[in-house]
Parts: structure tokens; C-alpha cells; sequence
């Protein structure tokens, strides 16, 4: 793989919960911009990007149409959106249909990630309690970039990452504790 230059993560059920850990385990010099879709059922983000916020080492905050992936940043995805990287890399937002019963999208996000960093991108399915995410890690595989998958016992919820190791396979299959050293040894120069 190529020096990674964007990260995108999908997570569900428990999400909350593993993106808190996740990011506070992450460098602060990570240079890398990461893209997050957290199914919430919320009709704002507001609260998740606040939750989010007192526990990351990065900034938070949602993303918005037209805005540039920015390095060291966390967007998160609006709800009622989905969220996808054009292959200028800023976002665009959409309200197509669901895909996977969920708007925003993993697999939206993933695939449109994936045709805009190719080789360069790490995607990561989390915890979570359907299949949204494991056609867009093949597209993240496909492309030539990492995938990395919680191990499915160590998730709170494991129907989303076994459908992404059924699916998709995985570069890395890994405990939550282990992916942000995972990412800061990949990630940092």
C-alpha cells in the first residue's frame, strides 16, 4: 500500500462508544483526514461531534457539502445525508435513497472514498448491527487501499464486521484497543 492519505470509518450499533475509544488512542500529529458514518437515528450530528469532541485528539466536526477533506480533522457524516468524497476530494451531500435501510451510507462513503484515494486509503468497520460497509470495504480492497476490521467478538454489537470479514476480507482484523496504534504506526511519518 501507498503512504495512507485518508481514512474512512463506518460503525453502527455501539458506535458511539468504539469511535470514543478509537480516537482518543489516535496521534495528534496524525495528518491523515478522517471521514466517519455512525448510523445514530438522530436527526442532527450535533451532539455526536460534541460526545466525540472530549474524548478525540483531533478536532471534530460534520461535514459539509462542497468543504475539502481537511488533514488532521474528524468529519462526520450529517445525518439524513449521505456523506461522499469526489474525487476532488471535498464532499458532496445527498439524499438518494437509503442503502442498507441507512442514510447516510457506509458503503456511499467507502466507495466514493475509494475511487478518490484508490491505493492511498484505509477503511475501517466498527461494531454495528447490520451489513452497511461491507460492499464498500471490497471497493476500498478493490482499489488497493487497507482494510481494517474490528474482530467481530470484540465488537458490541458483530453482525456489521463479520459481514465486512465475510464480504470484503481484511488486511487487518484487529480489537478495538489495536486499531488506533495500528493507525499511528501506518500513519505517521
Amino acid at each position: 500500500m501507498a503512504t495512507p492519505q485518508a481514512i474512512v470509518i463506518g460503525c453502527s450499533a455501539g458506535g458511539l462508544t468504539a469511535l470514543e475509544q478509537l480516537f482518543a488512542g489516535l496521534d495528534p500529529a496524525l495528518p491523515q483526514p478522517i471521514a466517519v458514518c455512525c448510523h445514530t437515528g438522530s436527526a442532527t450530528v450535533d451532539l455526536l461531534c460534541e460526545l466525540l469532541a472530549k474524548h478525540a485528539t483531533l478536532p471534530v466536526e460534520e461535514a459539509r457539502e462542497r468543504a475539502p477533506m481537511r488533514g488532521g480533522v474528524i468529519h462526520v457524516a450529517p445525518s439524513g445525508y449521505h456523506l461522499l468524497v469526489e474525487t476532488s476530494r471535498r464532499f458532496a451531500l445527498s439524499v438518494d435513497q437509503r442503502v442498507s435501510f441507512a442514510r447516510p451510507s457506509i458503503d456511499v462513503l467507502f466507495e466514493s472514498a475509494a475511487e478518490a484515494y484508490r491505493d492511498t486509503l484505509i477503511g475501517i468497520v466498527l461494531t454495528g448491527a447490520n451489513s452497511d460497509g461491507a460492499d464498500g470495504l471490497l471497493q476500498v480492497r478493490q482499489g488497493g487501499g487497507l482494510a481494517v476490521v474490528q474482530e467481530p467478538s470484540d465488537a458490541e454489537v458483530s453482525t456489521m464486521p463479520a459481514a465486512a470479514l465475510e464480504r470484503a476480507g481484511a488486511d487487518h482484523c484487529l480489537p478495538l484497543a489495536a486499531i488506533a496504534p495500528l493507525l499511528n504506526r501506518l500513519c505517521l511519518p
